[in-house]
């Protein structure tokens, strides 16, 4: 990415190591921010989507990769933070509309804050979520009301924004299926073998297929007509 010092249009971009921010990562590069990426290492149970977040920047040119250290373990009340907490399987589209135990309480909130404060010392007024209304609305911090008055909040709690330098938080897949986000990724050159949706992987990092970031994940790739190159664990059995 070409940029001339304080010339430079920046962006900073949450990543997660899945395909939704991946996809986010490709739009705002293709809009033309030199991307500065923010990934959390929160006390998730699987650590392989920070090895997967590393990658995708770093093959898709970031400016800069900053992974920030957060306990929300120690909060828990997540099944991605709680081994005590099962990841639910094999649900439904129905029951997928429902808040899931996957939800991790306020974590959005806190990660787009983070992204504010980077976005603020590097000058950036502009912050990339990946989040997504359509497919998955059962995450209350996932919809064009929640992104709407955060960015608000922002606006009015920081010097920058103060200063009438506002922020913009941009949600680009908001309204998208998956089919239409894992098409807009393919078309900017998204290399989806990288990435990692699963809540549920094994010791070898391969997606279990079952849980509902797969199954959503896998029915876009279906919808799309293009096979999924992430690597899944066996299937013995159908449940």
């Amino acid at each position: 990415m070409s940029g001339n010092g304080e010339k430079e249009k920046k962006a900073v971009v949450l990543l997660s190591g899945g395909l939704d921010s991946a996809t986010v990562l490709a739009i705002a590069r293709d809009r033309g921010f030199a991307c500065h990426c923010l990934s959390f290492a929160y006390g998730q149970r699987q650590r392989v989507e920070l090895d997967r977040a590393a990658r995708v920047a770093a093959e898709m040119g970031a400016a800069r990769h900053l992974v920030l250290r957060l306990d929300l373990d120690r909060i828990g009340g997540s099944a991605l933070t709680d081994h005590d907490i099962d990841v639910p399987l094999d649900r439904g589209a129905a029951e997928m509309r429902d808040i899931p135990a996957t939800y991790v309480p306020g974590r959005n909130a806190i990660f787009l804050a983070h992204a504010a404060a980077f976005a603020e010392v590097i000058g950036s007024r502009d912050i990339f979520i990946g989040v997504n209304a359509v497919d998955y609305s059962g995450y209350p911090d996932c919809r064009p009301e929640f992104i709407t008055a955060i960015e608000k909040a922002f606006n009015l709690g920081t010097k920058a924004g103060s200063e009438g330098k506002k922020f913009t938080i941009h949600a680009p897949l908001i309204r998208m299926s998956k089919k239409e986000i894992i098409e807009t990724g393919l078309a900017l050159g998204v290399d989806y073998s990288i990435t990692h949706s699963c809540y549920a992987p094994d010791g070898l990092g391969r997606a279990c297929g079952r849980c509902d970031a797969c199954r959503l994940r896998l029915a876009g790739f279906a919808a799309a007509g293009v096979e999924d190159p992430a690597p899944y664990q066996p299937r013995e059995e159908e449940p």
